[in-house]
């Protein structure tokens, strides 16, 4: 996938999810907040994005906006997300549509340029692990490839603890380092009437042998606005009760 491989050696992690849309961008924006609040200044990437919207001739991600707005030192979009593509597909369909395959040197430059400015390296994936990114290579290869330890968003509701378990599963397999999961969009009131959202946080950590780091509340579609900056108070304190610089850790290089 690279060749040479980016030198990077500061502590980071790499925030996957069980699927498209699960909240990675939410979550990574708040892991970033709670690090800054630890005194860190805080790298964002997003290596690969697609479903980019042309502004001023530019492909701009809005998960990319957002990573910027929480992110620390002012670099701009073309480090924080080096490649993009306008088809909302995954990254392999939309580079053969548009005949323009994943630069893998310039994000391994902009990564290099993340570790030299920052004191932690944040990485949010796209979509799941095995999303394909060309022909040959996978999300779950680029977590390989970079080496750092591995947070899992995952959802509250029914249907989690498979695709939470397939997800785990496939990183140890890898050599991956999973450091924990986030439940995301947790409510106290369905949890009431619904067994399975009540029970599991405590089964994904059972079936999985891995912490749960936070538990986070559903919100208003419309009150999560990371991309605009703004975040709502209650995702924020969810994961501010986590000591995220424990789990923080440099790459391990295969």
């Amino acid at each position: 996938m690279f060749s040479p491989p980016p030198k990077l050696c500061k502590p980071g992690l790499f925030i996957t999810g069980t699927d498209t849309g699960v909240g990675k961008t939410a979550i990574t924006c708040a892991i970033a907040l709670s690090l800054k609040r630890a005194g860190l200044a805080v790298g964002m990437s997003k290596p690969i994005a697609s479903g980019c919207e042309l502004v001023a001739g530019e492909l701009v991600s809005d998960d990319a906006q957002a990573l910027a707005h929480f992110a620390g030192g002012g670099l701009s979009l073309d480090v924080i997300n080096p490649i993009r593509y306008a088809p909302p597909l995954a990254p392999a369909v939309a580079s053969q549509l548009t005949d323009d395959p994943p630069a893998y040197d310039r994000l391994a430059h902009s990564l290099e340029t993340l570790d030299r400015s920052c004191d932690a390296l944040l990485i949010e994936g796209v979509g799941g692990l095995l999303v394909p990114l060309d022909d040959r290579h996978t999300v779950l290869d680029l977590i390989v490839a970079l080496g750092y330890p591995v947070v899992v968003v995952t959802r509250a509701g029914l249907g989690t603890l498979n695709h939470t378990a397939m997800t785990v599963r496939l990183l140890r397999q890898a050599g991956a380092r999973p450091a924990g999961l986030v439940v995301n969009g947790y409510s106290h009131d369905t949890a009431e009437q619904d067994a399975s959202m009540a029970t599991n946080p405590q089964w994904l950590e059972r079936m999985n042998q891995t912490p749960v780091l936070a538990t986070v509340p559903a919100c208003p579609g419309d009150s999560v606005n990371p991309g605009l900056g703004s975040l709502p108070r209650a995702i924020t304190e969810a994961v501010d009760q986590t000591d995220w610089t424990r789990y923080l850790a440099p790459p391990l290089m295969p």
